[in-house]
């Protein structure tokens, strides 16, 4: 009810003064004892206004009414004669939070008339007002935006499904609900209906990030049945909006690409096993994961459904050292289900990831020659002794492992399985001077369990440089015959022609056939323990010489992988 009372049959006569009392006043008085500093409107003719007063005689201050006893605020519009004039008056140009004192004349209250028993003729009659709202027929949804990012994809359209974080709150700044305080945001979709239709106009167009006041009429609001015990009937609604998400279930990946390396080779495919880091946000940035954090990349096949679809098809077409941004709906990624209290469920995630390496199991060794010597009398096989240079290193060129660590280059000896089988290969048919980039993919390198220094599953890149080759001999053998071997050998054996080959005359012979290149000892280790070996082999009866008996008790036996 919009008065203080209910209206007397003989009100529209309260303006006639017949034998009036002398008044001491003619007009309304008004004392504002309290103003706020910011006072963005004020009341004027035709205004709706939701206020509480106290109400009490001038003469003795005695109470006649009180909304604050009702707990329950007026609720008038101004000017439109459904106050007392003097009341009208008194209300106009007043703020939200303002108070005042309205001191209403008989002639603009009840006058010689009074109201029953409650107020007496002639009567002034003071209304302590706090007024709480105000708003017009007229008024449409105001929007105040104190933040929007530069950089806006997309901004929220109709049908969209939002979530938002909100506080609001009514005109007089008394808070009637917060997000905030549920630790959730508010997710719905727009134009459906779900919402206040003042607040389904206030966030269309919102972009991720973008914070909002927005100012609701009672009308576009909860109008005149408020919400619960929180929003009053016809209160104008105030809302501090921060948009944390927008997505459409039409939507598809995003995909921005950062940066790619001028040279790509190959790009991802279905099936290949991939290594990546990355950082997992929301849209509004805020951090969910990041692999750099583990200090371990994520590793995973591509296509097979090991990680959320959205992933998985961001995760093709891509090249080694590629950095892309991947914007990824929730339909693609982890729905309504979310993930425990780390993502929330609806929830757009934005991908920036760092391509480290991908190959597939079929992959076999590269090799790229980068540089080859005109002259290439002999290449690297098997039982070869090597002498290299190499750096090893990952594809994102994060150096593992040096030759240059070390005093002198490394060496090997193909086919022994002391090296790595990629790198077997990647050393196989090389000159001396020649350097070539050997890729190698886990599988002929160290697995998905990796080594020391070297992560699981990790694809390798070598760049290697051949120092020195010496030709090498069979498995098992420490000498062979290049050409075919002297007949008789005794003979030539014995250099001094005494019948007997010492070990000093039997090593001068094995060092002249190896230097004319008729025999070659094993090359990489102590040549003369080696020779010490083959004579002691020869030196049947152990007198520290050889004779012409021992070699053909040699040649007249089965050979038992020895050097003759």
């Amino acid at each position: 009810m919009e008065l203080f009372l209910p209206r007397l049959p003989f009100l529209p006569f309260l303006l006639v003064c017949v034998n009036c009392a002398p008044e001491s006043f003619t007009d309304v008085k008004v004392d504002r004892y309290f103003t706020p500093i910011r006072c963005p409107r004020e009341v004027q003719t035709e205004d709706f206004v939701r206020y509480h007063f106290n109400g009490t005689l001038e003469a003795d201050g005695k109470q006649f009414d009180s909304s604050h006893d009702r707990v329950q605020a007026l609720v008038s519009q101004v000017g439109s004669g459904r106050l007392l004039s003097g009341l009208d008056r008194g209300l106009e140009g007043m703020c939200v939070n303002e108070r005042r004192k309205i001191s209403v004349p008989p002639h603009l209250a009840f006058g010689t008339v009074g109201a029953g028993s409650v107020i007496p003729p002639n009567a002034v009659l003071v209304y302590d007002v706090l007024l709480l709202d105000i708003w017009n027929k007229d008024d449409k949804v105001q929007i105040r935006t104190l933040y929007r990012p530069e950089d806006c994809i997309r901004a929220a359209v109709a049908s969209d499904f939002v979530r938002y974080h909100y506080n609001g709150t009514l005109l007089t700044g008394d808070m009637f609900d917060s997000s905030y305080l549920r630790n959730a945001t508010y997710d719905t979709y727009l134009g459906q209906g779900d919402l206040i239709e003042g607040m389904e106009e206030g966030l269309l167009g919102m972009c991720v990030g973008e914070r909002r006041v927005v100012i609701v009429p009672p009308f576009l609001g909860y109008g005149e049945n408020g919400s619960g015990s929180t929003v009053p009937p016809q209160a104008t609604l105030v809302y501090e909006v921060l948009m944390v998400d927008v997505f459409n279930s039409k939507d598809n990946l995003t995909v921005t690409v950062k940066e790619v390396p001028e040279s790509c080779s190959r790009r991802s495919k279905r099936g290949d096993f991939i290594r990546y880091h990355y950082n997992g946000t929301f849209q509004d940035g805020t951090p969910f994961d990041s692999s750099y954090q583990r200090n371990s990349t994520y590793n995973t096949y591509i296509g097979k459904g090991y990680v959320m679809k959205g992933m998985d098809q961001a995760l093709q077409g891509l090249c080694i050292g590629e950095k892309r941004r991947i914007i990824i709906p929730p339909h693609l990624a982890y729905g309504e289900s979310g993930v425990g209290d780390l993502i929330p469920s609806w929830t757009v995630l934005v991908f920036h990831i760092h391509v480290i390496d991908f190959h597939n199991p079929k992959d076999p060794v590269v090799i790229r020659t980068t540089l080859r010597p005109p002259d290439c009398p002999q290449t690297s096989e098997a039982n070869d002794w090597l002498q290299y240079r190499y750096n090893c290193s990952l594809m994102d060129g994060t150096l593992l492992y040096s030759s240059d660590q070390f005093d002198s280059p490394s060496v090997t000896t193909l086919g022994m399985n002391a090296v790595i089988s990629g790198l077997e290969t990647g050393l196989s048919g090389m000159c001396v001077g020649e350097k070539r980039e050997v890729v190698i993919p886990p599988h002929w390198a160290h697995g998905e369990n990796g080594a020391a220094g070297v992560p699981g599953s990790a694809v390798l890149l070598f760049q290697l440089e051949l120092v020195d080759l010496q030709k090498g001999v069979p498995d098992g053998f420490m000498f062979v015959w290049v050409e075919d071997s002297p007949e008789p050998l005794f003979p030539a054996m014995d250099l001094n022609g005494d019948k007997q080959v010492p070990l000093e005359e039997f090593s001068d012979f094995i060092e002249l056939q190896s230097k004319e290149g008729k025999g070659r000892l094993r090359p990489g280790v102590d040549r003369d323990a080696v020779i010490k070996d083959m004579f002691y082999n020869q030196d049947s009866n152990r007198d520290h010489k050889i004779t012409e008996e021992e070699i053909q008790l040699k040649d007249d036996t089965v050979p038992q992988r020895d050097e003759f």
